[in-house]
């Protein structure tokens, strides 16, 4: 791999014109085909990372993947390419200059130049796709537009140094045919730091730390098959053609590629089995899959099928148990972008420096590995390889992220983390201000004023809510899962008859009690036969005989018969409610004690909430 004025000699000798005319159009073909089948990967890692994240987050994901193509395309254009691949005066072996925004008006070199062009930038965008997995369900979109703008450059400088004929890890020997170093170890590792500038997923690690449930199991399984089919576009085409000696390691490519996935997914099943008791979980067959093929990736067109069986076999074990390592140490990876495209990125480079032979067909490797009597240098070279794009990545990709952070924040806020991307940025299933806080349904209808300083009964009950509304449940139904999201507004007989915010009803049917409180109710004794309605802003009433007094700090109903009860806002408290009718039954005083329906006329609520809080209403 290399640039595009040498990237057709990889395996060749002579002139670019010599070449292009004996040659040219039959490599062009392929990579062009290839690169068409490597695209279909952005749908497999879209479809596995919005089956395993939440249903609230499913389709945010998808449009994250779309934005690497979009916008980690037009970088790759403006200056990625030229980085990389770049021969004009200033190239050297660390960083290319030349082929900024590409374009060429020379139509000797139109081809070779395009075909080049857009089968890298298939591989780019795909180094950043994966990071996508690790900063799932909690990063703002605005701030990984320019995440995927931006990442081309941590991604540029390796893919120099490996695939350019004048890099100068290429120079040394370092072979990585398809991208085990330059794609996954770069964007596996650029995923990790990402995972740890953001923190874990509110919740990941509290308690049992039980790991949350796949959103849809069977978008992963699909996604893991599309992935599957693009790996082999992935390989095969990096023979960079099928002139020459270059369809039979196209075709080795075919039978590594598939060989090491099925190492790796016996070994994931088995691996499931036994650590699962008897189960076949389905991370451990999709991460056992993935990390063989990334295993396999940089040594596919050199590798015997019983080596990649075992290369394969050995990613399945780096990725399975590399995950629950993780999780572990308490590393929020929400799709195993660490232990498969890390891990096994590292797997396999080192693979190569045991198990590589010197190429005698195009020259692909000139040294043989540990295995085959080569000594220690391949290997040493491929540790370098590892070592040094993994430092670089570190600490490139972690400025990234960092000033991002400092400056449009890469985290979400947590009510909006609560409620879930898809509605958040995308306004699916209803829609959120976050300017105002006020959610509403799709048909426009305010369910809920969101809070940002609830406390952690408030955020739970959110989260229900939340769920509630992403399943597209009808509103009525939202008590029998929270205590939120019934609106505010007057109720008679359980119907709303006024919807107004200035309205915090309490009413009575002969059913249950509905109150409004600040924030939530928490428990209602229901009394029957009480039908006073009353609005703690304004007097909305059936009984002349009580009237509302609102103020700053509290809540005080007044019966002109009856002891005044007030509610301090802040603090649990008895919010007494003079009643008409009461049936036999013993309730608490203000001061605990117990006394009989005659003499407390009141009905018992707990309310919560602080000074300053929006009223809304709930009813348990």
């Amino acid at each position: 791999m290399e640039n595009a004025t040498d990237s057709i000699t990889t395996y060749e000798t002579g002139t670019i014109e010599e070449v292009q005319d004996e040659r040219g159009w039959d490599d062009a073909t392929w990579i062009l085909t290839s690169a068409f089948i490597i695209f279909t990967m952005q749908s497999g890692f879209g479809l596995l990372e919005s089956g395993s994240v939440s249903k609230k987050n499913e389709v945010n994901i998808m449009v994250k993947n779309a934005i690497d193509v979009i916008f980690g395309g037009l970088s790759y254009w403006m200056f990625g390419y030229g980085i990389s691949f770049g021969n004009d005066a200033g190239s050297n072996a660390f960083i290319g200059i030349g082929y900024f925004f590409v374009d060429d008006t020379d139509e000797n070199m139109m081809g070779t130049l395009f075909s080049s062009f857009f089968f890298h930038t298939s591989f780019a965008t795909t180094a950043t796709t994966i990071v996508s997995g690790a900063m799932a369900e909690r990063t703002k979109l605005e701030s990984y537009i320019l995440f995927s703008f931006l990442n081309t450059f941590v991604y540029a400088l390796p893919t120099r140094w490996v695939w350019a004929t004048s890099g100068w890890l290429n120079k040394l020997g370092a072979v990585d045919i398809a991208g085990a170093a330059c794609v996954h170890l770069s964007g596996g590792v650029t995923g990790l730091v990402a995972t740890l500038v953001l923190k874990p997923r509110t919740g990941r690690f509290e308690g049992k730390a039980i790991p949350p449930k796949m959103g849809m199991p069977t978008n992963a399984i699909f996604g893991m098959f599309m992935l599957w089919w693009g790996w082999l576009g992935f390989n095969c085409g990096s023979t960079y053609g099928i002139t020459g000696g270059k369809w039979k390691l196209a075709a080795r490519s075919a039978v590594t590629t598939i060989t090491c996935s099925i190492g790796g997914g016996t070994v994931g099943i088995f691996l499931s089995y036994i650590l699962k008791k008897r189960k076949f979980d389905i991370l451990y067959l999709i991460n056992g899959v993935l990390g063989s093929l990334v295993s396999g990736t940089a040594i596919c067109a050199l590798a015997r099928p019983w080596e990649a069986l075992l290369i394969g076999g050995i990613g399945g074990i780096i990725s399975c148990l590399g995950g629950e390592l993780i999780a572990k140490m308490k590393i929020d990876d929400p799709v195993g972008v660490v232990p498969v495209h890390a891990m096994c990125g590292l797997w396999s480079l080192i693979a190569v420096g045991l198990f590589v032979r010197i190429d005698r067909l195009e020259g692909v490797s000139r040294y043989n590995g540990l295995f085959y009597g080569g000594g220690l240098y391949m290997l040493g070279i491929q540790l370098l390889a590892g070592v040094v794009i993994t430092v670089w990545t570190v600490a490139t990709s972690y400025i990234c992220l960092k000033i991002l952070d400092l400056t449009l924040g890469l985290r979400m806020t947590l009510q909006e983390e609560i409620l879930g991307a898809d509605l958040v940025e995308h306004s699916l299933n209803g829609s959120y201000d976050k300017a105002t806080g006020e959610l509403r349904s799709v048909e426009g209808d305010l369910i809920e004023i969101v809070k940002s300083n609830g406390g952690a009964f408030y955020n739970d009950e959110l989260k229900k809510l939340s769920d509630a509304v992403a399943m597209r449940m009808p509103r009525e139904m939202f008590a029998s899962v929270c205590t939120l999201g019934h609106g505010s507004g007057t109720y008679s007989n359980g119907e709303i008859i006024h919807i107004d915010n200035d309205f915090v009803p309490v009413t009575r049917d002969r059913h249950k009690l509905s109150v409004a409180t600040i924030s939530s109710l928490r428990r209602v004794t229901p009394i029957e036969d009480m039908s006073s309605i009353v609005s703690f802003r304004s007097t909305v009433t059936k009984n002349p005989t009580m009237e509302s007094h609102p103020t700053r700090n509290s809540l005080t109903l007044v019966n002109k018969d009856v002891n005044t009860a007030e509610v301090t806002q802040g603090d649990p408290s008895i919010l007494a409610i003079p009643v008409t009718t009461l049936p036999p039954l013993l309730l608490p005083d203000n001061n605990g004690e117990t006394k009989t329906e005659q003499e407390t006329k009141a009905c018992v609520t707990e309310v919560v909430g602080t000074p300053g809080d929006t009223f809304g209403h709930t009813e348990n």
